[in-house]
């Protein structure tokens, strides 16, 4: 029988799962149970941490995902607030983040890709308190505040005095953050960007990031924040860079600007960069933030209508119907293919075995188990995810799309697959699940996405034979036949 080494093997999930009904009742269950629970949302950083063994002692899952109107970001025309749910995505898709929160909504376009995005929260990116996050340095530089609470009573942070070291914060074992407030930037006097060096443009690990938010009287820095990421062990900022730039305008002040930058900076060799190396980065992306800001071309890059993958909005869940998993009898019921299906098992797994091992749809791959490759891609509540990073907890009540589910009704290949075979884009077909999964998703979202609707829409997917560019023409061959998309995706178009 087949065994994997033990480095092979993932270290087991916590074997109870509880979905609450409120938010009181998570932080209730946080009282009681201290640093053997953790609560989990998006949970694309956590489990990751779980699975490697990172996190220890920790024996309940607390999964507040499901709870209705915390993913709300509200925007009264001086400032924004996040609920704990909002995501990468919903920053992303948020008209007025683009002018009143521009550095954190470019900040959540560098995060992985859609997939991950439609899951990983922003409050988690804060939680999670690596110097490499990089809506950590977005929200720096705007002057966020964390507002916590607990059972005992709530609390309000500033964010520069949230973390107390390399992945440490000062939250507290029972705490939940509940918002992140801003002051809103007016896109005039005052301005913002972020910008990012990575190994690649999706689903990279920021080599170097800065954000910077000038604030301007008559054309001349009156207030200058600069926020750098993965240059120390926490996000730093760089007051001198202020002090030189007060009273000048901001083309004046580059060269003294990035100079304090460099000379804050005390990076590491790593895997990703030497110190050298990312010391060069850190006045390089700092000479095109200030560029940027001072033409006012800092939102010149931002993508049209950028894809995320959730073509159908996301089904509210009751708010008094919890969820918990105690053991391997207990059963979750989910509508998965359009069928009401039920299994038990789930405790203590992902979405992805799960799916694979208990409901028999073995068409959803795993490559990575880290929420890398894509191969691992499904429809949850209408989004594209990776099942790998999604308690499988999280499946009961909700409704499931995987490769075996996407044609159309009448039978035969959704346009997509049909036109994968015809263009040679099914190859190896280990990572063809995954593309189908996104692929429909995009064409589900835009009937005729272009080139870098496309680009972006595909970003989380990797394919090991390199055939991207037969996968691509594969899009644009089944964008073309619009009417029967729309049929396999059930919105009655003949």
């Amino acid at each position: 029988m087949f065994q994997l080494h033990p480095v092979q093997r993932a270290s087991p999930l916590p074997s109870r799962f509880v979905a609450p009904g409120s938010l009181s009742e998570a932080a209730d269950l946080l009282s009681s149970h201290g640093a053997a629970a953790r609560l989990i949302a998006g949970g694309t950083d956590l489990m990751l941490e779980l699975s490697r063994g990172a996190r220890s002692g920790v024996e309940l899952l607390i999964d507040i995902s499901g709870l209705p109107g915390l993913d709300q970001i509200s925007y009264d025309g001086a400032r924004v607030s996040l609920g704990p749910l909002v995501t990468h995505a919903d920053v992303i898709a948020s008209a007025p983040m683009l002018t009143a929160g521009l550095p954190l909504a470019q900040a959540c376009l560098e995060v992985g890709s859609p997939p991950l995005r439609n899951r990983a929260t922003v409050v988690g990116n804060i939680v999670t308190a690596s110097p490499a996050n990089d809506t950590i340095s977005a929200l720096v530089a705007l002057g966020a505040d964390v507002t916590v609470l607990s059972a005992r009573g709530e609390r309000t942070v500033p964010i520069t005095e949230f973390f107390t070291g390399f992945r440490q914060t000062v939250l507290e074992p029972d705490e939940i953050v509940t918002a992140v407030t801003f002051e809103a930037l007016d896109g005039v006097n005052r301005l913002g960007v972020f910008v990012k060096l990575g190994l690649r443009r999706a689903q990279a690990i920021s080599v170097v990031h800065a954000a910077v938010v000038a604030e301007t009287d008559g054309g001349r820095v009156a207030d200058l924040v600069v926020a750098l990421g993965s240059v120390a062990p926490t996000i730093i900022t760089v007051p001198e860079a202020a002090e030189l730039a007060r009273d000048r305008e901001l083309t004046e002040a580059a060269g003294d600007i990035v100079t304090a930058a460099r000379r804050a900076a005390t990076p590491i060799d790593d895997i990703r960069g030497t110190a050298e190396y990312r010391s060069h980065a850190v006045g390089v992306v700092m000479d095109r933030a200030i560029a940027a800001l001072a033409s006012g071309t800092a939102a010149e890059r931002w993508p049209h209508e950028p894809p995320r993958l959730a073509p159908a909005a996301a089904q509210d869940r009751s708010a008094s119907a919890s969820t918990a998993l105690d053991g391997p009898d207990d059963v979750v019921t989910a509508i998965v293919n359009g069928e009401r299906r039920s299994a038990a098992n789930a405790s203590g797994k992902t979405l992805m075995d799960w799916l694979r091992d208990d409901l028999g749809l073995t068409g959803t791959k795993e490559g990575c188990a880290e929420g890398e490759c894509g191969a691992c891609t499904v429809h949850l509540d209408g989004a594209a995810v990776f099942s790998c990073l999604v308690p499988a907890g999280r499946a009961d009540g909700a409704t499931i799309t995987t490769v075996e589910g996407v044609a159309a009704p009448t039978g035969g290949l959704h346009p997509f697959q049909q036109a994968m075979v015809d263009t040679g884009g099914a190859q190896c077909g280990f990572c063809t699940p995954g593309f189908v999964m996104s692929a429909v998703a995009l064409l589900d979202e835009f009937a005729e996405p272009t080139s870098e609707q496309i680009t972006i829409g595909l970003s989380g997917n990797l394919c090991r034979c390199t055939g991207y560019c037969s996968i691509i023409e594969a899009v644009q061959t089944a964008s073309v036949e619009t009417g029967a998309v729309q049929e396999a995706a059930g919105t009655g178009a003949v």
